[in-house]
Order: C-alpha cells, then structure tokens, then sequence
C-alpha cells in the first residue's frame, strides 16, 4: 500500500494515458465486472485492460451460473500482461475463492517487490455480498480475502460487504456506517471510501476513512455528497465506481478529487440510465452520458 498523499502524474516515462489493468469477473450483459470496468477506464481516460476471474453467466435480472478458470490460467493471464505492458492502475472486483485470491496476491507481490512508490494503483471492491443480500463467499474465501486488503490504496466496499469486513450488521445510519469504516481501515491500514447508496437519506454520502497514523492521529473524514437519484438502473455501480477510482488516481488526481469528480460522473450516468433499454431487469448505468450528450 503506498501513502494517502498527491500521486504523481500516470507515469515517469511521459505517458500522460495510463494503462488500468481490471481482475474481476464478466457480465455478458456488459453491466458489471470487467465489461464495466472497461467503459469506466474509457471514460475516464484511461486505456483499460481485463484479466478474467470468473465467467458468469448473468444478466440483468440475476446470476444464472459461474465457471472459473482454472488458476494456472489466471496467473498466465496476469503474466502475459504485466511481462508486456506497464500497469499505472489496478482495480479488483470478484475473486471468489481462496485459491484465486492467493493467486493474485502471489502476482501482486512479485509484481510490487522493488517497486516502492512507484507501485500500480490497487483498488479492491470487495465483491461479498449479492444485491439479493446473499453471501458470495465462503468462510474460507471471506478469511483470504481480508488477509489480501492490506496489500490495496482504497477499498469501495457498500453497506452490506463494510458490515461483513468489521463483523457486524449492516449499519442503519451514517455514523453506524463511519464507525465500521474506521475499524477496518484501522485493521487493514487502508483508505476506506463508506458509501451510503445503501442507506435510506435522500442525499447520498461517501466518505473517505483513513486509518489511524503512527502517532494515533486519524485525518479528519471528507464526505461527498449527491442527491439520491430514483432508478431501478444500478447494476454495476459499485463496479464502475471502484474502477473509474483507480483511474482518476492513476491519472495524478489525489483521492478527494478522484471521489468528488466520480459522484459527479455517478449521477450523470444515474440520471442517464433510463435512456437506455437493456434487460428486464436491474438495467446498467450510461457510463458515457457525458460524452454521448457532447
């Protein structure tokens, strides 16, 4: 994990277009995992890439099935692009197993070891929880995963997986939510962005949480806020969210900006989505409202 401050510009060698690497699973329906991330990076300016976890047969109205690749595959694909091409920004999404996690935190840490500041970006969306309040994961899994958090800059997870990661029920009002949030950043020694889209407030709160410094001191919280937007269309927003994330930062952008520029983007594509006819069901966000309006 590297520090919380101002990072520096996507990279030392005058490239200005950073490259963003997704580890997720798919959607055939293009709303979530790596097909969302994909448009997030674009809109954000950044040239995206996508190595696949899972293969999920999905759309908009749920889960049908997953098959996941055997892992030699998954480390040969992280492999081949990262023996290639040089990563500015890396968001994770569904991992779920233990097998996969320790896959990618093998390649992770083989990928970082002499890197220091100049290590990628690492977002991780903690995919935990399915929007029907299912558990993806098994204990097992769930026990990886939480030793894989440290490793990241920022974790985006949503009411349910934030509750899940400090072992407790879903929090019901925003400090309920804050507290929760210091306790795994504290935990993990990582920014937390506690995001409210859960909760019931009609403006939407985000909040980034940092853990507490050496010396006991914790900065103080910088909430961003958004009027709640009425819409059946929110598949893939946590993936979009924690994607274009990782690249705003990639990009030189410091956290704050990166957050407050991404609920602005959030909102337009939310107001947008209904434009669109995809599914019967949870539609996906117009992830280029801005540009398609231009």
């Amino acid at each position: 994990m590297s520090d919380f401050s101002t990072r520096p510009a996507a990279s030392a060698d005058g490239r200005t277009i950073p490259n963003l690497l997704s580890i997720a699973g798919t959607d055939p329906t293009g709303g979530a995992g790596i097909q969302a991330d994909l448009k997030s990076f674009a809109a954000h300016r950044a040239y995206g890439m996508c190595v696949v976890t899972a293969l999920v047969a999905q759309n908009t109205e749920g889960v049908r099935d997953i098959h996941l690749p055997p892992v030699e595959f998954l480390r040969a694909q992280l492999d081949a692009v990262s023996d290639d091409v040089a990563i500015d920004g890396v968001k994770v999404g569904m991992l779920g197993t233990a097998e996969i996690i320790s896959t990618v935190a093998a390649w992770w840490d083989e990928l970082t070891q002499d890197s220091g500041a100049g290590a990628p970006v690492l977002v991780v969306d903690p995919v935990m929880v399915a929007t029907s309040g299912d558990r993806l994961l098994h204990a097992e899994a769930e026990s990886a995963l939480n030793g894989f958090l440290h490793r990241a800059d920022l974790i985006t997870p949503n009411v349910p997986e934030l509750a899940l990661l400090a072992g407790a029920e879903p929090a019901a009002t925003t400090e309920e939510l804050l507290a929760q949030a210091e306790q795994v950043a504290d935990t993990h020694h990582v920014l937390v962005l506690a995001k409210g889209g859960h909760l019931e407030d009609a403006t939407v709160t985000d909040t980034l949480v940092h853990p507490t410094d050496d010396a006991g001191h914790r900065p103080s919280y910088q909430q961003f806020e958004s009027p709640r937007v009425e819409t059946s269309s929110t598949h893939g927003t946590g993936c979009s969210v924690s994607a274009a994330l990782a690249a705003l930062r990639a990009r030189g952008l410091s956290w704050p900006e990166s957050v407050a520029q991404v609920k602005d983007w959030m909102t337009s594509s939310l107001q947008a989505a209904e434009a669109l006819d995809v599914g019967r069901g949870h539609g996906p966000i117009q992830h280029f409202a801005d540009l398609w309006t231009s």
